[in-house]
């Protein structure tokens, strides 16, 4: 008896009641064994998201959300995801494919509505940016980003939810 994969294997011989008992394995089953894994390779399950960037998204891009496909050079709009390049599929624009085990640890969030939230950039040359009627005065260097300081705060201990469990209305 032997895996698909080659990685476990066993030699049974039937006894004069016609019992399995397990025996050593003759040489030359050894080699087959061996055989069998040479020839399987390690796989790998994909994992494609695929994300719908419509509506509001391409709205808050550029003032002319439709304008894009107006455009007509291959990659005006390239997508990337969590700074991975993204396929972009036809028919409006609106959806991207990513290859997940590409991008970083925990580049997925969710909210309550219920979505998944995926880190979805768009990239384009200035020029077409500022046709398509690109929000121009909010363009900043990369360097200016990563400058900036996160303020936590204290949660607000009149809204324990999802910390402790809602009050009850009395």
């Amino acid at each position: 008896m032997v895996s698909t994969t080659g990685e476990h294997a066993a030699w049974y011989v039937l006894d004069a009641g016609l019992v399995p008992r397990a025996a050593a394995m003759p040489e030359a089953i050894v080699k087959v064994v061996e055989r069998i894994g040479e020839n399987c390779e390690p796989a790998l399950c994909s994992v494609l998201f695929m994300a719908g960037a419509g509506g509001s998204l391409r709205a808050g891009r550029d003032r002319e959300p439709g304008a894009v496909d107006a455009l007509g050079a291959p990659g005006a709009d390239a997508r990337h995801l969590g700074r991975r390049a993204g396929y972009v599929w036809p028919g409006g624009g609106i959806t991207t494919m990513v290859d997940v085990t590409t991008m970083p640890d925990a580049s997925f969030g969710y909210v309550p509505t219920p979505a998944i939230v995926g880190p979805i950039e768009f990239t384009m040359r200035r020029d077409d940016y500022a046709a398509l009627g690109g929000h121009m005065a909010e363009i900043r260097p990369v360097e200016s980003l990563t400058a900036e300081r996160v303020k936590l705060t204290e949660w607000r201990a009149e809204n324990p939810w999802p910390l402790a469990p809602p009050r009850s209305a009395a």
